[in-house]
């Protein structure tokens, strides 16, 4: 589950501390290298442009955190049987506690650039090498590539799981709702938390 949600969800939030021991987030994809149940064997790949100061800062100090925001949405307390309760906000997320390391020369650079095109536009492959070495050149010359090897990988739930009573309706709202409501819903029916289920709890 928490590997579909990387693959499936691959627009991150990189978060580190800048020279001023500030939070310093970069908004960027990020290309999953997983093989086997072992999280810490996993890898993340990305890139920032060149002036992009984050680079520095992993460079300075290299333990960071990633963040993967999943489908979010508003839920009503209409959901509920009975009046005495509030609004809420349902939502996935994945948090990944990473050690980075600068990735050096135009090789790795450019099996960065193709991992990320053969996951967003692999007809955009040809294109690229159509381009010319010159022009390819150039282009990676403007980036700095890293890897990101995962310390420890968490997935956040919160779709009213400790209140079963309210999954009957839920489900039914996010169902005929936006595409985020909908996400949810699937969500809830593949973890089982449907008002069928009279164990709410992760399976």
């Amino acid at each position: 589950m928490l590997c579909a949600s990387c693959e499936s969800i691959p627009f991150a939030s990189l978060i580190s501390n800048d020279d001023a021991g500030l939070p310093f987030v970069s908004h960027i994809p990020l290309h999953l290298l997983a093989s086997g149940d072992d999280v810490t064997q996993w890898k993340l790949l990305g890139h920032v442009a060149k002036p992009n100061p984050h680079w520095r800062y992993l460079t300075a100090r290299p333990k960071a955190l990633v963040t993967f925001m999943g489908p979010q949405a508003y839920m009503s307390p209409a959901v509920y049987p009975d009046l005495a309760r509030v609004p809420t906000w349902s939502y996935l997320a994945v948090h990944a506690v990473v050690q980075a390391r600068i990735l050096e020369g135009n090789e790795a650079k450019d099996a960065l650039l193709k991992a990320l095109i053969a996951d967003h536009e692999p007809a955009y492959a040809q294109q690229w090498m159509d381009l010319g070495q010159a022009y390819q050149h150039k282009m990676l010359q403007g980036i700095v590539a890293f890897e990101l090897a995962i310390e420890s990988l968490e997935c956040k739930i919160k779709i009213n799981q400790h209140r079963p009573e309210s999954h009957a309706a839920m489900h039914a709202a996010y169902t005929q709702g936006s595409a985020q409501e909908k996400a949810l819903a699937a969500w809830m029916q593949d973890l089982g938390w449907r008002g069928e289920d009279p164990d709410p709890s992760p399976h």
